[in-house]
């Protein structure tokens, strides 16, 4: 275990795609009854999975542009969640 006493996900920097039309990148911190918590999040609404795969690949390449220190996803709205890496 990466972080002792914490989740798996904890710390690393993932890729959030909801359920509605905006994917968030991040660090996951937590999932608790609250939610889905992280922290440093970019967030973009896409038009076409195009704009997305530029958007995901600009911020691979320049890393993210905070937009939000920290969001609280309900689970329910979590369409997937997958590592930022590379591709």
């Amino acid at each position: 275990m990466i972080h002792p006493g914490h989740q798996q996900l904890h710390g690393i920097t993932v890729i959030v795609e909801t359920t509605g039309p905006i994917t968030h990148v991040g660090r996951f911190d937590r999932q608790d009854e609250g939610g889905v918590h992280f922290r440093d999040v970019a967030s973009f609404a896409a038009t076409s999975e195009e704009d997305l795969a530029a958007w995901l690949e600009r911020t691979r390449k320049f890393g993210i542009r905070v937009e939000h220190k920290q969001i609280v996803l309900p689970s329910a709205e979590i369409r997937s969640i997958r590592l930022l890496g590379r591709g």
